[in-house]
Parts: C-alpha cells; structure tokens; sequence
C-alpha cells in the first residue's frame, strides 16, 4: 500500500511480535490523520524502534496537577489532534450524563500561543478540534477568536453559564509541551473524582467519531458564538472591584516594565493597567508578540528569575523604571523585580509577593468595609507547601487561613465552597508564583496580580517605601517567614519511588525517619498514604493523594519540610521553611540554619549522588 494506506499485509509484514503493540499501531495508523504524526508512527515501525513506539503508544495521558500536559508528537500519551480529539470526545460523553441541559448552555474553548511546526501542531489548531468534536453534536461553543490568558477561561465557564471549559496550554513548560486544562461549571479546575471518571469516559470511545477531525466547523457553525470582546470588557469591568487608589494610579510618576514572555499576556495587562488608571507599562519589545519558540528565553518560565528577566530589567534601567511584572507565557503566573537603593535587583519569591499580597488585600478590605462587617466571616488560602505566611497574618487579624493540597485546582473548588456559603475570600496563592486576588476568577490569575501589585507600589511610594522595604516591615510585624523551594531532575520513576519508599521505612518497616542528620523531627504527614503523625487518629486532615509522592517533616526547631514530586514535570522538588514569632527576628540566624537543614535533607534523604538527581543549575 502507499504509505499512510491502512493496507493489513503492510502491517501483518511489519508485526512488532507484541500484540498489545500491534493493535496500538495499527489503531494509530488506522485513526490518525495528521499526516505529520502519522509519519512518525510509519517511520519508527519501519525503522523496527519498537521500545519507542511502545513508550509512545502503550500508555495514556493521565490528568495531573493542571489536567492533561506532555510533549507535542505522536503517541497516545503526547499531546496531538488524535488525543486531544480522544480527551474531547470523553469529555462530551461525561458531560452528557451530568447534565440534561449540556447542549444549550454549551462549553468555552481557549488557547495560548505553543506549537510544534514538526508535528503540525499548534495550540490553536489542537482548540479548534476541541470545538469540532463538540460541535459535530450539536453543543454550543464559546470558542475564542483569538489566544487568550488561562483565568479567562474559568472566568468565561461562569460568566457565560457554560457547564466547563478547556484551555489548550502547557503554561510555563519547555517549548516542547503542549496540555489540556479542564474547567468545571464552578470555574474551578477538575478534581477527583471527575479526572478519573473523565478517564474511563475517554477510555470508552476512543475512535475518532464522524465530524471529530472537522476543523473548519468554527469557522461555519452557527452553534460556535465567539466571546471575547463580551468577556474581555466584563473581566476589565470586575478587576475595578479590586482597585481602591485610582486617583493615585492616574498621577503616579512610577513607571513599569511588562514582560509577556513571548506568549499572551501584552495586550491584556496593558487593558489592565488602563483598567486602574495607569499610563500603559513598557513592554519588553523583544518578548511582547507571542513565539512558539520562546526564541530569548532558555526556558519560559518567570520563576527561574534573574536568568530568564535579564531583558526586562536591562529594559528597566534603560527607561528609569523601579519594577518590573512578568507573566508567564499563557499569563496565570507573576514573577515581580524591584530596583534597590544600591542599583541591584531585588526578584521576589512567589512566598515573599504572597506576603505583600496578603498584607495588601487585608488591610483594603479593612479600610473599606462596612461597620457591621465581621472579619471572622474573611478567608485567604495557600497550598500546603507555600509559606505558613498569611496563617500568622490571619492569627493576629482574626480572620481565617486554610490549606490545601498542592495544585490550584484544589484552592479553586474550595473557594468556590466558602463563597457559596457566604464567606468572604480575599486572596490565595501557592508558592510557584501563582496569585488569586479577589473572586472574579477561582484560578491564579498574573493580569489581575500584575495591576495590583503596580497600585500597591504606587500606594507604597507615597509613603515613601518600597515593596522590599514593606515586606521587611510585614515580617517584623508577624513574624520571619524564611524559605526555600527547588528541585532535582529525575527521569527515572523508578528511582523516584524507591527514595519515597526508603523514606517510609527508615528505621524499619512502616517506620518513618526520627531524625535528618543532627535535626529531630517531630512528625511526619504522608499525603500519598495519608498518615499523619501529628493527628490523634494518626489520619492525615488534607485528602489521600495516591497517584503523586509527598512526605512532610515538621522538625523540632519549627521548620516544616516538603519532599514531593512535580504534577506536570520529571522533577523532585523540596520546600523549606522556617517560621519565628514576632520579635524574635535574627533573619541571618534564620537563614543560615534553614539552609543547614536543607543540605541534611539532601544528604540524608535524597542522597544525590547515589541516586543520580541532577540539581536544578543554580
């Protein structure tokens, strides 16, 4: 047969030997119509490379912390038509039997700026099969006329009453990463259990449906409607809700430089900032316009600091301007750099800008709220593993503070649950620079972040501070709140579980380490077994996480610990952090013994060098 032709000899003649393989080729090559993709799948079987196509072809994309992410190319477990066609295609399925009124309220599409030109693939391609799969069955689609940032998803999914919503993203990946972010009617991510029912619903219909490949049908369906201007006004009307010195913005001298990183965020933080009453921030000329291939970037991810900032801030000097705000490529995430009184820049953490933010978003809710308000009925959140910063802001407010499992989607659903019970949330964040201010959007949003942190440093600048000058002021008010967070690259699974196995049994088996080098260790919380030293039922408070890897160490000098592994990336990561009470502020001292900590854990129970971990290149 020529090639791409379905032809059985052709097939039978090139038989792997392995069943399993043969029928998953055979479906590939018999579904796939991407001729790109298609080719790679023809090539490795006829170059016999059958340990690749297995890892291609034997396994599926499963939903981690932000949905469904890998590499663009060919396989059913990398990003492409077919499996995005597949994971559509589940999703309508689910969707139909959850809701009787699926079709008229219809489902938002979105889509950032990646593509892979060897794949023939492309963010926006891989969207437009999203809506054709649920166009071809007659459901009402909001699909974006052009690339938007992530949170206008979720913001779409409840200001339009859609009952979900997909983003096409990989956000601050490699080049090489595309993904699939699933919003439910609440505009929350998905959580357990509807990932894994999801799951079984892809599982059941994986061949292409009849209209599943019809990309045209945005562009001729009366049921596509495009909602972006609609949802682009609302959005900059609601983010008002949080500007409280208008007056201030329109007459500061500041000036800020914006970073899109090559992605989506230029034209919508510069309609934020108009928004406020700001002149428009200067892009980074370089960065602004979006670029598969983040061409000055070694990776395209703000939290990398000063390395991957070098443009902007050479931009900043240049233009006399003391701060610098960062989007990453799909804007839900915000890096911010602030020039010095010595000319050095000064790269915030995601822990420390939660801090300013916390102190920011409490004290305008206190100056603005009613008399009869009560500040018992106020809420702000974190993951587990961001810094216990707003719990000892919330202790001498009054107000309350809650945890939850690492990943956004977890804060998402449960805000969604305290507003429904009339509480008031003003903020959340996680430690990878990951920002909800306000309520408008129940996802990390780095255009609403961006706008308020320029208002804050104007409203700091007339009091003659800086934002690194405020943060100092914060910490001596609630207390140090020193940490660290990296990681290790790991490619190997297998080695990954055998370090969190020897870590559960230490001492013995089901025994969990007593001390890291000269440290005691107090408890221990095992969020994948769910133990929890700590709780008189020896039962972890926060949810069971199976599918992932993380132990927590509180430790007798007060720090807390976090070994973990990445939802969305081949990496063990750690988080470190020591918290003093008010007053008793030595920060070097503090400094010096987190960092001693840290290296025992490495040490201890990472091992490295037995282990083969490459350190994230400082």
């Amino acid at each position: 047969g020529a090639p791409g032709d379905v032809n059985s000899n052709v097939l039978v003649a090139r038989s792997t030997g392995d069943a399993q393989l043969d029928k998953a080729v055979w479906q590939w090559l018999s579904w796939d119509k991407n001729q790109k993709t298609k080719e790679q799948i023809e090539s490795l079987l006829q170059s016999g490379k059958h340990k690749e196509l297995r890892d291609r072809l034997c396994c599926r994309l499963t939903f981690g912390t932000a949905g469904l992410r890998s590499a663009m190319g060919a396989g059913f477990c990398y990003i492409n038509d077919l499996t995005v066609i597949q994971s559509t295609q589940g999703i309508y399925k689910y969707l139909e039997r959850n809701f009787s009124d699926f079709k008229q309220r219809g489902f938002v599409v979105g889509y950032d700026t990646r593509g892979q030109v060897t794949s023939n693939c492309s963010s926006k391609k891989l969207a437009k099969l999203t809506a054709a799969v649920l166009l071809a069955k007659d459901v009402l689609v909001y699909f974006f006329s052009t690339y938007v940032p992530t949170p206008f998803v979720p913001y779409a999914v409840q200001q339009l009453g859609a009952v979900a919503g997909v983003m096409i993203t990989a956000s601050h990946n490699r080049k090489e990463d595309n993904g699939y972010k699933v919003y439910w009617e609440n505009g929350a991510q998905i959580t357990s259990p509807h990932d894994k029912e999801i799951i079984k619903c892809i599982e059941e219909c994986v061949e292409p449906w009849n209209g599943s490949w019809n990309e045209n049908l945005v562009d001729t369906s009366p049921l596509r409607q495009d909602p972006l201007k609609k949802i682009c006004d609302s959005y900059m009307e609601d983010l008002t809700k949080i500007c409280y010195h208008r007056e201030l913005n329109v007459q500061t001298s500041l000036k800020f430089v914006h970073t899109s990183f090559h992605g989506v965020g230029h034209d919508y933080v510069q309609l934020a900032f108009k928004a406020f009453g700001f002149q428009p921030p200067i892009p980074v000329p370089e960065q602004k316009d979006p670029d598969p291939d983040f061409s000055t970037v070694k990776c395209p991810n703000p939290e990398e600091g000063e390395s991957v900032l070098e443009l902007s801030l050479r931009l900043a000097e240049k233009e006399n301007a003391k701060v610098v705000v960062a989007t990453d490529p799909d804007a839900d995430r915000l890096a911010v750099a602030e020039q010095q009184e010595n000319g050095c820049w000064k790269v915030f953490t995601g822990n420390e800008l939660a801090a300013l933010f916390g102190w920011w978003m409490f004290s305008r809710w206190k100056e603005n709220c009613s008399q009869d308000a009560d500040v018992r009925n106020v809420y702000m959140l974190a993951t587990t593993v961001s810094s216990k910063i707003l719990r000892a802001i919330a202790l001498k407010e009054g107000f309350h503070f809650e945890e939850t499992l690492p990943g956004f989607k977890w804060i998402g659903s449960r805000v969604k649950n305290l507003l429904d019970n009339g509480k008031e949330v003003l903020f959340a964040f996680e430690e990878s620079i990951g920002f909800m201010c306000g309520t408008s959007v129940l996802d990390k949003d780095g255009v609403s972040a961006a706008v308020v942190i320029a208002e804050m440093a104007t409203y700091l600048q007339g009091q003659s501070l800086t934002l690194a000058q405020k943060l100092v002021d914060i910490y001596e008010t609630y207390g140090y709140h020193i940490s660290k967070t990296s990681y290790f690259l790991c490619y190997d699974p297998p080695t990954i579980k055998r370090i969190f196995e020897r870590l559960r049994n230490f001492d013995g088996p089901q025994s969990y380490p007593s001390c890291c080098g000269i440290y005691n260790i107090l408890h221990v919380r095992d969020i994948t077994t769910g133990y929890d030293s700590s709780q008189l039922n020896k039962k972890s408070v926060l949810p069971v996480s199976k599918s992932s890897q993380m132990i927590t160490f509180t430790f007798q000098n007060g720090c807390v610990a976090t070994l973990r592994t990445s939802g969305t990336e081949p990496k063990i990561k750690y988080y470190a952090e020591m918290c003093a009470l008010p007053g008793h502020s030595d920060r070097s001292v503090l400094e010096e013994e987190l960092q001693k900590l840290i290296e025992a854990l490495v040490e201890n129970f990472l091992e490295p060098d037995k282990n083969g971990l490459t350190w994230r290149s400082a």
